[in-house]
């Protein structure tokens, strides 16, 4: 075949690795590396404290000061972020919800001062990227928000009006359902939540009347999808089919949008770490590529931007290597396949013809159920239910061997690893000055700015914060006078207040697990018994999660089959401080405390916890943890009084609730 009788190539989708880590300046490093090994763009993970609108000295920050990414307290962080990066010329995607507004608002503002020749406005125009800003997938599953419902709407609809005046190439929202599927939801609850989410969106943004009608169509064609692909990527490819279908019959029937382009479904998406294993961690290599294959095989359903986990997350923290594999996955795919080269290769398919019209059909009942709870704000409580349900069901199947996991439920032997032969080896591990670091920062920061000028910005916030004026022009004169991160959500929290989202765990219904799944929970519900009747009283175990770790699955799966096992369950939620633990664990009077972290601070806040119960009189009481805790970690925290530490490999719940039993009755001295 001579060149010219080749079929013409499709442009490739905008290749990302989500990135972030430790100091803006590290941080700054490993996107100019990642650039120039050929990612077209950049996806900036922000650190806890960061993403729910705290500064590092905040006592809620202690031990997640650049643990899942970068912290950003404020402008000068932001400008070491992207130095040397021209963002006229970038595409970036921030993964920002509760202060999506302020991070904008930075990174316009260090645009602003890379282009001095150039006026605001026109710098604006040059802008293109993505913050995700969705915060109802917030209060569902990743609980990194800061304000209640309302008044996070009102941030999000100030946001797209002003962008759609001013930023005409940023996508303001970035409707998340990647998130929802890491918390269980199925594919057809995955598609009516997140598009019920973009309803509400919608719809209140047309109700703020920031908008003219004629420009409402711009609003829709703004908007933007971030996905999960599983790896069942034949359904996951209908899943994608499914989601273009209903956007277009939304976007038309619903708001009357004409043009074509303005209701294209446009998505990115990040293909599913809930599904990567500690054990035989290798074999997540070969999941993450049928799960890409599955967001890029149909070019009617196709990602606009791909960016892929690193196959030994569920370890720890991915190293640059890591990333780059990952990397190099997509390339391999975009660049030496003819994946590029065809026209759909479904259209025509009965079998994805009728798996789709199956999912459309689930998700149009799903949502018209939200809708007629009054939409997606007033149904929260409901999705969350269903959520943490769905996800019950998912582990009884693991558990019980109908749902496969190689190498965890079957096909368990293995030849040693080379990738893991040194665990700690393996994985990155966070620095341990990135906290002494981030306060010094914020120290000099506060010192050299002029501080009559931030507290007029600041109140300037609050007044318009308690009218209907558009927050983003506040934001932006707060940003240049200095303030923090913390300081700007602090003025919000001020007029907006405090909130907590919905557990899910009382209103999930419990699984009943068949075979010798069930004869199993049944044993542990007598031995529960047992020894509660012992001690004089029902077991009570609290399930707590300290600092701003908001991946609250694992902690709800435990809560309810806890629950499900005998056990009287205390589980207040996210977002707790260690104290607050220890004050629960004394008013309760509980028999054991398990304590779930993610976010890799804790050889911080664990101690801190076992500490508060020696003072409080409770150093009887045992502790256990759970977490994405590396081997040497784990045997510390032993060290220091653990009675347990459970990481992902410990995927079987029941037989954990038998280790909790077994704590308990060694602490009691019942054997």
């Amino acid at each position: 075949m001579t060149e010219k009788d080749r079929p013409q190539k499709d442009r490739p989708w905008v290749m990302r690795t989500y990135a972030g880590h430790s100091t803006a300046a590290a941080s700054n490093a490993l996107y100019r590396t990642n650039l120039a090994k050929g990612q077209t763009g950049l996806s900036v993970a922000f650190d806890l404290p960061t993403q729910t609108g705290y500064d590092p000295d905040s006592p809620l920050s202690r031990g997640e000061v650049g643990k899942v990414g970068v912290p950003v307290p404020h402008l000068g962080e932001m400008r070491k972020l992207f130095d040397g990066i021209p963002l006229t010329e970038m595409n970036t995607s921030m993964t920002i919800n509760a202060v999506a507004m302020w991070m904008l608002a930075m990174y316009q503002v260090v645009a602003e001062e890379q282009n001095p020749d150039l006026s605001p406005e026109e710098v604006a125009a040059q802008l293109a990227g993505t913050t995700q800003n969705d915060i109802i997938k917030e209060y569902l599953s990743r609980g990194t928000y800061a304000f209640p419902p309302e008044a996070s709407m009102r941030l999000i609809a100030d946001m797209i009006a002003y962008t759609v005046h001013q930023i005409p190439k940023w996508n303001p929202i970035n409707i998340c359902s990647y998130h929802l599927q890491e918390a269980g939801a199925t594919p057809t609850q995955e598609l009516a939540y997140a598009l019920c989410t973009a309803i509400a969106v919608l719809d209140t943004v047309k109700n703020a009347g920031e908008v003219s009608e004629d420009d409402f169509e711009k609003v829709v064609g703004r908007i933007s999808f971030f996905v999960n692909a599983g790896v069942r990527f034949i359904e996951e490819t209908c899943k994608m089919r499914a989601f273009v279908r209903l956007w277009d019959e939304i976007t038309s029937e619903r708001y009357g949008v004409q043009d074509p382009k303005m209701r294209r479904f446009r998505y990115g998406v990040q293909v599913n770490s809930l599904g990567l294993t500690e054990a035989q961690p290798e074999n997540n290599v070969q999941r993450i590529v049928l799960e890409m294959l599955g967001v890029t095989l149909s070019k009617n359903a196709r990602a606009r931007a791909v960016q892929l986990p690193a196959w030994n997350e569920a370890l720890g923290l991915p190293r640059p290597w890591d990333q780059q594999w990952s990397l190099r996955l997509q390339q391999v795919l975009a660049f030496e396949s003819d994946l590029l080269e065809y026209d759909d290769i479904f259209d025509g398919s009965h079998v994805i013809e009728a798996k789709v019209a199956e999912l459309v059909e689930g998700a149009r009942a799903e949502i018209d159920r939200v809708q007629a709870m009054g939409g997606a704000i007033a149904a929260v409580e409901y999705m969350k239910s269903e959520l943490v349900s769905s996800h019950a069901s998912r582990r009884a199947r693991i558990e019980s061997g109908e749902e496969i996991i190689v190498g965890v439920n079957r096909f368990e032997s293995t030849e040693p690893s080379p990738l893991t032969a040194d665990l700690d080896a393996a994985i990155m591990a966070a620095d341990p000055e990135a906290e002494s670091t981030a306060l010094a920062s914020l120290e000099a920061w506060k010192a050299e700015r002029d501080d009559d000028e931030v507290t007029e910005a600041l109140d300037a916030i609050r007044a318009a914060a308690k009218t209907d004026t558009n927050l983003m022009g506040p934001t932006l004169a707060a940003a240049r006078a200095g303030a923090t991160t913390g300081e700007w959500a602090a003025t919000l929290r001020e007029v907006f207040g405090e909130y907590r989202g919905p557990t899910g765990v009382s209103g999930a219904v419990a699984v009943s697990t068949a075979g010798s799944a069930g004869a199993e929970l049944t044993a542990v519900r007598a031995r529960v018994k047992e020894t509660g009747q012992e001690l004089g009283g029902r077991l009570r175990l609290l399930v707590g999660k300290p600092g701003l770790d908001g991946h609250s699955n694992g902690a709800e799966q435990v809560a309810v089959r806890a629950r499900d096992a005998g056990f009287e369950v205390v589980y207040q939620g996210i977002r707790l401080t260690p104290e607050q633990i220890v004050a629960a664990a004394v008013a309760e009077d509980v028999h054991c405390v398990g304590l779930s972290i993610l976010s890799g601070s804790h050889m911080e806040l664990v101690p801190t916890v076992l500490e508060g119960l020696r003072e409080a009189g409770l150093a009887d009481v045992p502790v256990i943890v759970g977490g994405i805790i590396p081997d040497s970690d784990g045997r510390r925290l032993v060290e220091q009084g653990v009675a347990a530490v459970y990481t992902p490999k410990d995927f079987g719940l029941t037989e954990i609730m038998n280790g909790i039993v077994d704590v308990i009755r060694k602490a009691n001295h019942l054997d």
